[in-house]
């Protein structure tokens, strides 16, 4: 990253206006002889020569050289072989990319983003660990954005199954927010990969995280919410993911839930459905590799038949149905899902199950 790109790095102007400026000019020396050193009018308008002019500063400069040094940052410009490819096909793409850990990754295999609420349940963690787990045996790259709730629990759950996972931020890098995901934070960076299109010491401004969004979506081949309120981040990310033609899968939940409120809404306006991990690959078009591990395996009888008699109009805590039933823990959770998708057991606050009565 040389000090041409720097300087356009600090330059305040839209995505779209300076990846149009690139494409015009083909690299950001040429941008700042005609920008700032020659201010040939017949060239640019003087409105842009001034924002140009304005942005070039060697002590600015010299401080995001130190600030990246210091913390080890690294750096992709969009005309670069390594960018993203598919970040590639919007004309809103960041023109840089300041990222830690590997980049490579994104560009090989499939890459599927997974969001949701912040105050998600333990129905919401749960369908989170099974997913995850499974795309993670095929070898596919999950993205989140690092937030509290479903996002952590979607790259702890990849890192737990060796998977890659890429975490969006909208903070520089430099900056880890929410303080508490400093641990995953790491280990993303040892193992995947942390970007931003946000300077170093950018704070986490509310208005970035929109911005920060587009790019979880732009980068994914389909994005799955897992829960979402009807006033979620990740309702934006859903919408804007539309916006860029990708397809969008929702979990269904509980009519009873907030935080399925909206999820349902994305399905009831035309969401895939997802109701077990094959729903994946089959909008997809690929072949499960790995069956045994990647498919919400179909029912074990006995375990349904056993679990649908312990469980009551009275709720029951996971740890009690644990101790009665004796059931491997994965197993059981997996079971609780499939029963709580078909709507015969409700996940109540403090990990309590309870069974639905759907007699009328």
């Amino acid at each position: 990253m040389n000090d041409y790109d720097i300087w356009f790095s600090l330059v305040k102007l839209s995505p779209k206006i300076k990846l149009k400026l690139i494409n015009d000019f083909h690299n950001t020396e040429k941008i700042w002889y005609y920008g700032v050193h020659s201010k040939k009018t017949e060239y640019l308008k003087k409105a842009l020569i001034d924002v140009l002019a304005s942005a070039w500063n060697e002590s600015e400069i010299d401080n995001v050289k130190r600030n990246l040094e210091i913390n080890e940052i690294k750096s992709i410009a969009y005309f670069e072989d390594k960018y993203p490819k598919k970040l590639k096909n919007y004309d809103d793409a960041p023109f840089i990319l300041f990222y830690k850990g590997n980049i490579m990754p994104l560009n090989e295999g499939y890459n599927i983003s997974i969001v949701g609420s912040r105050k998600c349940s333990n129905y919401g963690k749960d369908v989170t660990k099974i997913i995850c787990r499974d795309l993670c045996a095929n070898n596919i790259n999950i993205i989140s954005g690092m937030a509290k709730g479903i996002d952590s629990f979607a790259h702890e759950s990849c890192l737990d199954n060796e998977g890659y996972t890429c975490a969006v931020l909208g903070s520089g890098l430099d900056i880890v927010y929410p303080k508490e995901n400093l641990k995953i934070f790491k280990k993303i960076v040892e193992s995947g990969c942390v970007i931003s299109e946000f300077l170093p010491g950018t704070p986490p401004y509310a208005h970035n995280f929109p911005l920060r969004n587009r790019i979880i979506s732009a980068l994914s081949d389909i994005i799955i919410v897992i829960e979402a309120g009807e006033k979620s981040g990740s309702l934006i990310t859903a919408n804007l993911a539309l916006e860029q033609g990708k397809d969008v899968m929702a979990v269904p939940g509980s009519i009873f839930s907030n935080e399925s409120k909206g999820t349902n809404k994305l399905i009831k306006d035309g969401a895939f459905p997802l109701t077990c991990v094959s729903d994946i690959f089959n909008l997809m078009g690929v072949e499960i590799r790995n069956e045994n591990k990647a498919t919400i395996r179909s029912f074990n009888s006995e375990i349904h038949k056993g679990l649908y008699s312990i469980i009551n109009d009275s709720p029951l805590h996971i740890n009690d149905i644990i101790r009665v039933t004796n059931i491997d823990i994965k197993q059981l959770y997996e079971v609780l899902f499939e029963m709580q998708i078909k709507n015969e057991v409700l996940c109540l606050s403090g990990n309590y199950y309870v069974r639905v009565n759907n007699k009328i």
